[in-house]
């Protein structure tokens, strides 16, 4: 084998394998912001009427919990696994399908007005999700050399992304909103819709899948590739499955890892909560719709123009660049609620436009983080441990998605500002995740490579 030779990226085989991502992404963005809406009218229903919003980010919370055991035990497994179908597609299979046929029970229990049957279903379609999400991640840095795991990741975000749009979509043209009517009676065939439409699309995605991808084939056609992109790892030494790691690496995931935590602590109390505010602050849950496309597709768009970015900058100051623009959107939103009123009681509902132009500015630095985040932790990981560190990634990640629901729910219901803390909370927790990865040390190996495609924009 020759280090001459270039590596190029497969962008038709790497945006088929998205489609395990685009189910995700669609799943988790119709769970987010309609389970918190569903869950607020059937605890009014049984508490008279009170604003219960900690034991809504305790619910939430509580899902998040199992992803912390389950994600790297599945890890794991798959690492492990050896079938004629590969080691992570029994697991994208199986998860992808039985989570399409229970997701719509989530709203059928919520129908008949049963609060115990829809934390069940709810813990149902998690304890599914967690099967195939950490398999479906992996898949990627399995049949992809290292120095081409940004670009593939973008590339696999801009599908997963369009799963994230088809949500926003869905939740712009069939509010929750509209399930109620004066009398207070309900009608949720709309949240029962969207739930059945996005399972239809999880059976169209896992389709594509069974047909394109033969995982075994596709790790024969691309062995030479991944044993040339080990020597242009960006590590302090060479990764070795039976050398430990040098001390400058085992420093440099650790600073990834908690920054990793923070900015999700960050990121995901707007996901969970920003239903509720819009609804509550903005007037309409319907915005947070429009909000999500926004910030999707100006994430899409990131992903497409910044494929380069890495090769050109480094992986570390494309995240830099990330965090410093989504917490510029973050303090906008912070600024205009105080600039309106500050955090007291709302005299009138505030206009939308403006938090819709920060959000250009978080989906733009969201993207530039999660497309080279990840890769930069597989660097230290070898062909037989790749589950195992994407475990890692996600334990952290969900740790804080256990933790940032139940804190800043906490923190908005027992203070007189309620939900106009939500952006405060946000700002603080990344600046925090800024602060902890400038600590992070690059070091950066230039290789050779082939640009075509999708792999030339600028």
């Amino acid at each position: 084998m020759s280090n001459n030779k270039e590596l190029k990226l497969n962008n038709k085989r790497t945006l088929i394998i998205g489609a395990a991502f685009f189910s995700i992404l669609m799943l988790w963005q119709v769970y987010n912001h309609y389970c918190p809406l569903l869950l607020e009218e059937l605890l009014k229903q049984k508490f008279e009427g009170k604003q219960l919003t900690y034991i809504i980010g305790i619910i939430m919370a509580c899902d998040n919990i199992l992803s912390i055991f389950m994600l790297p035990l599945f890890g794991r497994l798959s690492d492990k696994t050896k079938s004629k179908y590969g080691k992570r597609m029994p697991y994208i299979v199986i998860g992808m399908v039985s989570a399409a046929i229970v997701f719509p029970f989530i709203p059928v229990m919520f129908m008949i007005n049963n609060l115990v049957g829809t934390i069940i279903m709810m813990l149902a379609v998690l304890l599914i999700m967690n099967m195939y999400r950490n398999p479906a991640v992996a898949l990627m840095p399995d049949v992809t050399p290292k120095p081409l795991r940004s670009k593939a990741n973008g590339l696999i975000n801009f599908v997963g992304y369009l799963g994230a749009i088809l949500a926003g979509g869905l939740a712009m043209i069939l509010p929750f909103s509209k399930t109620i009517n004066e009398n207070k009676e309900l009608f949720p065939y709309n949240v029962l819709i969207v739930f059945i439409v996005a399972s239809v699309f999880m059976i169209a995605a896992v389709s594509l899948l069974i047909f394109k991808i033969n995982e075994n084939k596709i790790l024969a056609e691309t062995k030479e590739d991944m044993e040339l992109g080990e020597k242009y790892a960006e590590t302090f030494e060479e990764i070795k499955e039976d050398k430990p790691l040098s001390k400058g690496d085992k420093k440099n995931i650790f600073i990834l890892l908690l920054s990793v935590f923070f900015w999700f602590m960050s990121f995901n109390a707007i996901e969970t909560f920003n239903g509720l505010f819009c609804k509550d602050i903005l007037g309409s849950d319907g915005i947070g719709g429009t909000f999500t496309i926004i910030l999707t597709v100006t994430s899409i768009l990131t992903f497409l123009g910044t494929l380069n970015w890495p090769s050109k900058h480094g992986r570390k100051k494309c995240v830099i660049f990330g965090l410093i623009s989504i917490i510029f959107g973050f303090l906008g939103c912070t600024f205009y609620i105080a600039i309106l009123g500050g955090f007291g009681a709302q005299s009138a509902t505030p206009e939308a436009w403006p938090f819709f132009i920060f959000s250009a500015y978080c989906g733009f630095g969201w993207a530039l983080i999660n497309a080279n985040s990840y890769p930069m932790l597989m660097e230290v990981s070898s062909s037989k441990n790749i589950g195992t560190y994407t475990g890692r990634y996600y334990t952290f990640s969900m740790l804080a998605q256990s933790i940032t629901p139940v804190l800043v729910g906490l923190i908005m219901t027992f203070n007189a500002a309620g939900l106009k803390l939500l952006y405060v909370y946000s700002s603080i927790t990344m600046i925090i995740a800024f602060i902890i990865f400038i600590l992070f040390k690059e070091k950066r190996k230039p290789i050779k490579e082939t640009k075509k495609g999708f792999e030339a924009l600028e």
